[in-house]
């Protein structure tokens, strides 16, 4: 057998980005977007699911070097008295010893003791400083992973052909301005608003308690909108208060179809916590969010809104100019 004759070796295609796959069948693009049609999905495109969750995970790199600096792998750990009022006392005692020249004083020196009690603690090393300084380097990728996962999972939704890597930063570069500055104000609000309501939870007080609910209410509600700000971005050309603004109104005629996805959502990240807490699961649970949970997530929440978003403003669009082309008036 000559060279031109010979066989061509398979592929292992598990981590084949540029792979383009099966597509959608006729009868699968006419199913109705329910349950039925998102497990047809879910089962293809399971596996492409990989290498976005990768995206998700190692696109926001220096969000490692943040946890590392908070782990205290790189702090510096002391031991110190467990009260604040150690110094104090402890003054006293010496003060004392002198007065009495040598002499103890039974009550001072007992109370020393006990608030003397050590204590194990940790102080910011220049190393800490410089990797918290990397990490928060996430605000620039944040918002720039969104768009190109959001992008990769919406097209397999739809059933158009995808490559992984290519479209990815394709999406990226031509969202890049408005993903870069809305992932940064993303993020902060991802990131405040849990804050609030913590900080909210250790108060008191009519004000206190509204402002508590208020805070609850708003993240609730801006977790809704942004199962739809990425997807508009990527599929229109809305500025970032259209896209707020439509957000906010699909948040709540589209609220039946997400709350399914939330559910799952909810599902999934329980299933995670309860082996984080289960010994011999420990390093499963661990490894699970690299390998596949922020994608199947966002999955989820990008089928239910992908098709409330083209039932308002993209099939109406479409019938529109159809109707407009078939008529001999217009023609």
């Amino acid at each position: 057998m000559n060279h031109e004759e010979q066989p061509k070796k398979k592929r292992f295609k598990l981590f084949d980005t540029q792979r383009e796959g099966r597509g959608v069948t006729k009868e699968e693009a006419d199913l109705p977007p329910g349950f039925k049609k998102f497990f047809i999905l879910y089962r293809r495109d399971f596996m492409r699911l990989l290498p976005v969750n990768a995206f998700m995970v190692f696109g926001n790199f220096p969000v490692f070097f943040l946890l590392i600096a908070l782990s205290g792998l790189v702090s510096l750990d002391f031991v110190k008295a467990t009260a604040t009022e150690f110094s104090v006392f402890s003054g006293l005692l010496e003060h004392q010893l002198m007065q009495n020249q040598g002499a103890w004083d039974a009550p001072l020196l007992a109370l020393n003791g006990i608030l003397a009690a050590p204590s194990q603690s940790s102080s910011f090393t220049p190393l800490a400083y410089v990797f918290l300084g990397i990490g928060c380097l996430t605000f620039f990728t944040f918002g720039l992973v969104n768009v190109g996962t959001t992008y990769l999972m919406r097209n397999m939704i739809k059933g158009d052909p995808v490559f992984v890597w290519s479209d990815f930063f394709y999406a990226v570069k031509r969202n890049f301005k408005q993903g870069f500055f809305f992932g940064m104000l993303d993020l902060l609000l991802l990131l405040l608003i849990p804050f609030n309501v913590m900080v909210l939870s250790q108060g008191s007080g009519f004000f206190n308690g509204v402002l508590f609910w208020l805070n609850l209410v708003i993240g609730f509600l801006y977790l809704l909108m942004r199962c739809f700000i990425y997807l508009q971005m990527i599929t229109f050309d809305l500025s970032i208060r259209k896209l707020l603004k439509n957000s906010l109104i699909f948040s709540f005629i589209g609220i039946k179809r997400l709350i399914p996805a939330i559910l799952g959502n909810l599902v999934l990240i329980g299933f995670n916590i309860f082996l984080a807490f289960t010994g011999p699961f420990l390093s499963l649970a661990a490894v699970l969010p690299i390998l596949f949970l922020f994608a199947n997530c966002a999955y989820m929440t990008t089928y239910a809104a992908y098709f409330k978003i083209k039932e308002v403003m993209i099939d109406p669009y479409v019938k529109e100019n159809e109707t407009a082309e078939g008529d001999p008036a217009e023609a």
